[in-house]
């Protein structure tokens, strides 16, 4: 057995059986040890943005690592923007990128890059392997880090010489995980006392709260005290829809989490961090902590969420049930040109029970969570980093953690661009996944953000910048090209119909709806 074979099957062991990879001639002898081993699954996606966006998607719904494969330093480079969304999602994750043979890195051959130093700012842990015979322990080592609550990124660096030695010693067995962190009783009683106050209080949740039974526990919490209840703008995963306590998303303009938040006396932090502005506006506040609130964390990201609010429910007297969203689907529209409002009424209209949605659709998504929250009990992914190119790849890795569920991916025009191979590889793969893209044919929050950050009247050379017209993109011969089914919708009729058949059959399939 060589250092990439064990390497494999030290990942195996450890519950790592899907693999995402662009591999490179350094990761030749992974490749083969992938190919040696009938449990662990291969991916091909053609850009490492793909590549590590889908094992993001992945590890939100499997809640378990993939492993990603992926060539030296400007590979590791080309993913580094869907690991930055990966890590704010708090996502596990084991990636492997090839190095070059330990003795060769002396020439400085044109590949020759500090790939430590590129994978330092988007990982948590980063470790280059010296020996062969080291390989299949630093593997295990990978992924009892990437497994550390709440999740992280590993980064495992694989010189191509570790990779073909011989490693006499064979996989490692996998490592103890380590366990959440306990609940603070200080915290359970200050967070309490905050809400028995009479005060007006609010609980802002991200992590696990959002999930099914946290939100029971928050929603009893706000039964008894009148809290309400909120999750940060951009949430990795929240389990929603008829029967689930609902909770509002913080909004996105620092004036409306001001509108919203106004007079909130007490915050309950639930694994997140007090709000802020996601951009820097000439004279308004970066912090969005209304003024006289007082901020408790009840726990942190690494805590553990159901004992916490298990916890703070005892404590504030909550009864056996909160209140829960009712069963109710918009009506679609039927006539009329397309607009994202009856986009999102019909997606409500005939989105299937156990969806997974990837949210990347920006401006045009705005009405959405309004009309899909009455659906059937679903799961909600977010642009958790705000770096766009998120929404496909996140689609694919979904779509191969659930085979079983459909997968709406709902995805602006200018965003989509960013990674558009991973269209093909749904394809390749054959996966349930249907794709709408907004098509408005600009970038409509850049043009926002130009009047809101006080910039000077925008000439033709500015909004040229801003503008996706010239030339149109044609997103039915995009997918097509890559061999996957595709119409275009520019009525409400159309798109009715296109967005029917599509929900109710399965395999990879794109709507372009123009709006």
């Amino acid at each position: 057995m060589n250092g990439a074979e064990s390497l494999v099957r030290t990942l195996v062991a450890a519950g790592v059986d899907v693999c995402f990879a662009n591999p490179g001639t350094s990761e030749m002898h992974f490749v083969a040890a992938l190919d040696d081993n009938p449990d662990m699954r291969c991916v091909l996606g053609l850009f490492e943005g793909v590549v590590t966006g889908a094992a993001d998607g992945y590890a939100r719904m499997a809640e378990r690592p993939a492993a990603t494969l992926l060539h030296l330093g400007p590979g590791l480079g080309n993913g580094l923007a869907n690991l930055h969304n990966a890590r704010r999602a708090r996502s596990p994750m084991v990636n492997v990128v090839g190095e070059h043979a330990t003795y060769h890195r002396q020439y400085d051959a044109p590949l020759t890059a500090d790939v430590e130093g590129v994978a330092r700012p988007m990982s948590h842990w980063v470790r280059t392997s010296r020996f062969a015979a080291e390989v299949a322990r630093d593997g295990a080592e990978a992924v009892r880090a990437a497994m550390a609550p709440p999740g992280q990124i590993a980064t495992l660096i694989l010189p191509a010489d570790t990779a073909w030695n011989p490693a006499p010693e064979g996989a490692a067995a996998p490592l103890p995980i380590p366990a959440p962190a306990p609940v603070q009783t200080d915290a359970v009683a200050a967070a309490a006392a905050a809400l028995r106050s009479g005060e007006p209080a609010v609980l802002l949740m991200n992590g696990a709260a959002l999930r099914k039974d946290n939100l029971a526990r928050a929603g009893r919490i706000a039964a008894a005290t009148g809290a309400r209840l909120y999750s940060d703008t951009f949430a990795a995963r929240v389990e929603r829809g008829a029967g689930i306590v609902p909770v509002a998303r913080l909004p996105y303009f620092a004036e409306q989490v001001e509108e919203a938040l106004a007079g909130v006396r007490h915050m309950i932090l639930v694994g997140t961090r007090p709000p802020v502005s996601f951009f820097a506006y000439p004279g308004k506040p970066s912090d969005l902590v209304p003024p006289g609130c007082e901020v408790h964390s009840l726990l942190s990201a690494e805590g553990d969420f159901a004992g916490a609010l298990e916890a703070l429910a005892e404590a504030v007297g909550a009864p056996a049930q909160g209140e829960t969203a009712v069963s109710q689907r918009p009506q679609p529209a039927r006539d009329g040109a397309l607009d994202p409002q009856s986009i999102a009424q019909a997606i409500g209209a005939w989105m299937p029970e156990g969806a997974i949605v990837v949210d990347e659709a920006a401006t045009s998504g705005f009405g959405l969570p309004a009309a899909t929250a009455g659906c059937p009990p679903h799961d909600w992914l977010g642009l958790t980093g705000g770096s766009i190119g998120q929404g496909l790849p996140a689609a694919v890795g979904a779509a191969v953690a659930c085979p079983d569920r459909k997968v709406l991916s709902l995805e602006a025009d200018g965003s989509g661009m960013y990674t558009v191979q991973a269209l093909w590889t749904m394809v390749r793969e054959q996966l349930d996944v249907t794709v709408v893209i907004f098509s408005n044919r600009k970038y409509a929050i850049l043009q926002v953000e130009f009047m809101r950050v006080g910039a000077h009247n925008p000439g033709p050379k500015a909004m040229s910048m801003l503008d996706l017209s010239n030339p149109e993109l044609n997103w039915v011969q995009i997918a097509q090209g890559m061999g996957m089914e595709a119409s275009r919708a520019s009525t409400v009729a159309e798109f009715n119909t296109q967005i029917e058949s599509a929900l109710r059959h399965r395999g990879p399939r794109l709507i372009e709806a123009v709006i």
